[in-house]
């Protein structure tokens, strides 16, 4: 098992590609948090590390990665590859299970980032990944996969995001597992306006604390509307 300091340049090998990351494990962590961006973004979003910064002052460990090497990402149609993503994502959990000392694993997924972490957690099925919160996500991506996904799942969406907002109340008559559909109002996609990515970060942070945290695990069979 590899050894890190708290705030770790690293890199993940998946699929025969190397990937850039970065890990940051606060002491007597909680449990960790990997991040999955939305299309044309990478791990140095500043709206993912904003929720991830929050996370790490609130116990939570933190594993932000690039999804695609350089050269992939300057091809347009490798940005809408949910099933490429997914493929990176798990690898990039496995290496997350070698590496560190036995943390929960949550999923935290932007736009059709949020379509390859429910894949993903439904890929690795039970007691693999302990949560997942979407934000402003596009989980129509998933549909054929929502009805197998296990983990207890939140859905963040900003109240002007019409369309979006539309796809993921569906998707939350699809899933089957523990569930919750937030909605922020007068946000947009982005969550730009005044309090509103706050509001989203402290929702996600809840979710991470009450599924996430060991002494904190729920049935993952109930139903919640």
């Amino acid at each position: 098992m590899a050894n890190f300091t708290f705030n770790d340049s690293i890199r993940i090998d998946v699929g025969g590609v190397t990937l850039d990351g970065d890990l940051i494990i606060p002491e007597r962590a909680k449990g960790i948090v990997i991040f999955s961006h939305g299309s044309g973004s990478s791990r140095r979003s500043p709206r993912n590390r904003f929720v991830a910064e929050h996370l790490q002052r609130s116990g939570f460990a933190t594993l932000l990665f690039d999804l695609l090497t350089r050269e992939e990402d300057e091809e347009q149609d490798n940005r809408f590859n949910i099933p490429l993503f997914t493929e990176r994502l798990a690898g990039a959990t496995r290496w997350v299970q070698e590496n560190t000392k036995g943390l929960n694993i949550g999923y935290f997924g932007s736009s059709t980032g949020a379509a390859s972490a429910l894949s993903a957690a439904a890929a690795f099925g039970e007691n693999v990944i302990d949560a997942v919160v979407s934000r402003g996500g596009r989980p129509d991506l998933a549909d054929a996969v929502l009805p197998y996904v296990h983990t207890p799942t939140l859905l963040i969406v900003g109240g002007l995001d019409k369309l979006v907002l539309t796809y993921n109340k569906k998707a939350q008559d699809r899933l089957q597992c523990i569930k919750d559909l937030v909605i922020v109002p007068d946000a947009t996609h982005l969550f730009e306006e005044p309090g509103a990515l706050e509001m989203a970060t402290q929702l996600a942070t809840d979710w991470f604390r009450k599924y996430l945290e060991p002494t904190k695990q729920q049935p993952l069979h109930q139903n919640q509307a």
